[in-house]
């Protein structure tokens, strides 16, 4: 199958939750064998106008990220690449109307994977995207009621959720530094000081936790820990990759999720996958709760004064290094979700 991704933005030029969603499943399909393809500003150096990387093959439709020229030039480029898919992310939604313009020439449905709306993402294309679009797919209910809102017929739009390397969960060694986890990005979204307070709420208690991840609020969650006074308890370990983090989740006991945005909660979903026990603060934008729903390892709070207890609580249930309930989200299980969706769209469209 040869599969054209679309999308301005790259995970090597602007890495965010829409964009390494993009790279893995474009990997993924290449480690496959099928021919792909991923239309986008270029991020390499030199003259040449497709990068290889990975199996993947990049397509430079413009020097520079610009949403005007890039959506001016995109039908020219998937003619050239002659897909039997064409894969969109959402934003900018311009690249997906003009995705369709030329989808309608080259006789090939269009998916659109749904993530987020960046703030320059007007709603009258936006709306044009999500109508436009053969099938929408969303990685959680929040993101599909979203994509509803913005005009995607509800018996189009497909939920196909994040994946993680479940054999890496299975194989990993377990290390015990750690009895709390928080892990993100640290932006203005991240909210770790309402793990902060909930763990100064507990320094009565034994307990050691470590936060993972980096990002410009970093030195003000620092700033948090020590003027609460928990700081010699909290490490701040940085960016880590999956093989270096999921044997401290393994190790650890619980796992709070607490940022206010949040399209999948997929630092959530390995912790849990790990036997951590799951607090989540419910936020309006985040999907992170459906994780935890009907789960037995997992509980909804409001405040970090609940929090706190939660974790208190936490202390009732069995240790566990994995949990298998969450073997379904492997990487080559949602690898086939996409595969199916791809298929029926090729299958549907040829038939109409």
């Amino acid at each position: 199958m040869r599969v054209a991704f679309v999308s301005l933005y790259t995970d090597q030029r602007r890495s965010d939750g829409a964009t390494q969603r993009l790279r893995r499943v474009a990997e993924r399909l290449a480690a496959r064998g099928h021919d792909v393809f991923i239309c986008c500003a270029k991020w390499w150096e030199g003259p040449i106008d497709a990068f290889e990387q990975n199996g993947v093959e990049y397509v430079g439709v413009v020097e520079t990220p610009a949403v005007r020229s890039f959506a001016s030039r995109l039908p020219f480029a998937l003619r050239r690449v002659s897909p039997d898919v064409i894969h969109c992310t959402n934003s900018p939604p311009s690249q997906v109307v003009a995705a369709k313009t030329a989808a309608r020439f080259l006789r090939v449905p269009v998916v659109v994977d749904w993530w987020a709306r960046r703030d320059d993402d007007t709603d009258r294309m936006t709306r044009r995207a999500a109508t436009g679009a053969n099938r929408v797919i969303a990685p959680s209910r929040l993101v599909k009621t979203e994509a509803r809102e913005c005009g995607a017929p509800a018996d189009a739009v497909t939920l196909v959720p994040e994946s993680i390397d479940f054999d890496l969960v299975r194989e990993a060694e377990v290390d015990n530094r750690a009895d709390l986890v928080y892990a993100r990005r640290l932006d203005e979204h991240a909210n770790a000081e309402t793990f902060l307070l909930a763990l100064a709420e507990l320094r009565d208690r034994e307990w050691r936790a470590v936060v993972i991840g980096d990002g410009p609020e970093r030195d003000a969650v620092e700033r948090t820990a020590a003027d609460l006074r928990i700081d010699d308890r909290v490490s701040f370990l940085g960016d880590l990759t999956p093989e270096e983090y999921v044997p401290i989740l393994k190790g650890a006991r619980v796992f709070a999720q607490t940022a206010t945005v949040e399209p999948f909660a997929r630092e959530l979903l390995w912790a849990l996958a790990c036997g951590c026990v799951g607090i989540v603060e419910y936020q309006a934008r985040s999907s992170a709760h459906e994780l935890v729903e009907n789960f037995d390892r997992g509980v909804r709070v409001t405040s970090p004064q609940e929090l706190a207890d939660e974790v208190a609580a936490a202390a009732a249930h069995e240790p566990a290094s994995v949990n298998e309930a969450f073997a379904g989200y492997d990487h080559e299980q949602i690898l086939e979700s996409f595969l199916r969706i791809y298929r029926s769209e090729i299958d549907e469209f040829g038939f109409f």
